[in-house]
């Protein structure tokens, strides 16, 4: 890390403002030689930016953050430029002319904090996921992961951890003394369970918090003409799909992502399920049925003009994931029973979203404020170190008291995973390069 990084922190194109931040050690020569006078720490400061040649560049709002109490541990600058693309472009040129200074690479700031200890891991990708959120829920989940609502959880399971290694520890060394074994070994077995059964809990709402990050997929599946198409641009309000009267229009999937109420849920139109002989059409009911099957939700359309069309035995075999819904409703001669809808006169709609939102709610709610576990790499972590506890416990009136402080540290490793605190290096990469470069 000894080369000072800079970039844009905000998205390319004109806008009134646009962010560039600079990290390293020549933070504080690049700030002086750009801004002239020198600039208090943590105040917000205007400055007439000029290059080397002493050419304006522009106008600018400078802030210095020293090291290590900033973002990266490191000296900071953080520029706030007018938005012209110009201006932009001239700032990233003369910066890049200064020696040792260079563009940072994908996630490179968030990564410098990390190595800094100013974040670890988990909160690192609670910032990630808060980046990436498109609902209110998908925010508070990630904003709780990134001011360490999951690392103190993680933290505390270790502390009780190292009390047992401690306790083991003591019987190791005071061995000869009758009147320890026991009360350590009742010491170690209550601390052993009671973290057991916090990350038996954990490990219980794990899907809940994945699931969220990615969102209810919701796939629209029936016979061609059911109305899957109009019913996607109803629900995403936009012009998604293509509509035609002209059956297999819709031969690949199409898909929009919705808010419903806080929780992100991703809607699937798929091609008409039907006898054919076209290749490409049979790819596209091949697909469609691949999608329903892993679907949190298939909605089987039929039109009432036609009249209810039960569906196929592939999508029957999907159980309480299919609810049957009745479309064209605005050309039906009489009511029907059950849910139905017309996506363009809006008849049923207000029930079909609330179904929608009921199930993503039941599906993606974590219901607790607690320790909730986002990713996969985070459930395996916690399952290796429930195990390892199990062994424990198992062992702890009949195996020697340093197979147990093994299986202890086995456990304390496994979890020291998730914040970063041991063999995190193959997974730095993956997630730093799915961060914008200026963060």
């Amino acid at each position: 890390m000894t080369d000072t990084i800079f970039a844009l922190a905000t998205g390319r194109g004109a806008a009134g403002i646009a962010v560039i931040r600079v990290s390293g050690l020549k933070a504080s020569f690049i700030l002086q030689r750009l801004a002239g006078d020198a600039v208090e720490p943590r105040r917000a400061t205007l400055r007439l930016l000029r290059s080397e040649h002493g050419t304006a560049i522009d106008e600018a709002v400078c802030l210095w953050f020293p090291g290590p109490s900033s973002f990266t541990g490191e000296d900071c600058i953080e520029f706030q430029c007018h938005g012209a693309q110009s201006v932009v472009a001239l700032m990233l040129k003369t910066l890049a002319g200064f020696d040792d200074c260079r563009l940072a690479m994908p996630g490179e700031f968030s990564r410098r904090a990390f190595e800094n200890g100013r974040m670890d891991l988990a909160a690192i990708e609670g910032l990630g996921d808060l980046i990436d959120s498109e609902t209110e829920y998908q925010r508070q989940q990630a904003i709780r992961q990134m001011m360490g609502g999951l690392s103190r959880e993680i933290d505390q399971w270790r502390s009780d951890l190292i009390t047992v290694l401690a306790l083991f520890e003591a019987d190791l060394d005071f061995s000869d003394e009758g009147d320890v074994d026991g009360r350590v070994v009742a010491a170690a077995g209550a601390q052993l369970k009671g973290v057991r059964d916090r990350m038996v809990g954990a490990l219980a709402s794990s899907g809940r918090g994945e699931r969220l990050r990615e969102g209810l997929t919701v796939v629209l599946a029936g016979p061609p003409n059911s109305g899957k198409s109009t019913l996607l641009n109803s629900l995403a309000r936009r012009d998604v799909a293509i509509v035609s009267s002209i059956a297999g229009t819709t031969r690949d999937i199409v898909e929009a992502r919705l808010d419903l109420s806080g929780y992100p849920v991703t809607i699937l139109d798929t091609a008409g399920m039907r006898e054919t002989v076209d290749p490409i059409e049979n790819e596209g009911i091949r697909r469609m049925l691949a999608r329903a099957e892993a679907a949190d939700l298939v909605l089987w359309l039929s039109s009432a003009l036609e009249g209810k069309i039960p569906p196929p035995e592939s999508i029957r075999q999907l159980g309480d994931r299919v609810v049957t819904v009745l479309t064209h409703m605005d050309q039906a001669a009489s009511p029907q029973k059950g849910l139905a809808i017309s996506a363009i006169s809006g008849i049923g709609m207000e029930d079909l979203i609330r179904l929608l939102t009921d199930r993503a709610a039941n599906t993606l709610a974590s219901g607790e404020e607690g320790v909730v576990l986002t990713r996969a790499r985070h459930q395996e972590a916690v399952a290796e170190a429930k195990a390892a506890i199990d062994r424990a416990l198992a062992g702890l009136h009949s195996v020697g008291t340093e197979l147990i402080v093994e299986e202890v540290r086995l456990a304390i490793r496994a979890i020291g995973r998730i914040t970063g605190h041991v063999g995190v290096e193959d997974v730095l990469d993956q997630l730093f390069s799915q961060f914008c470069i200026g963060k």
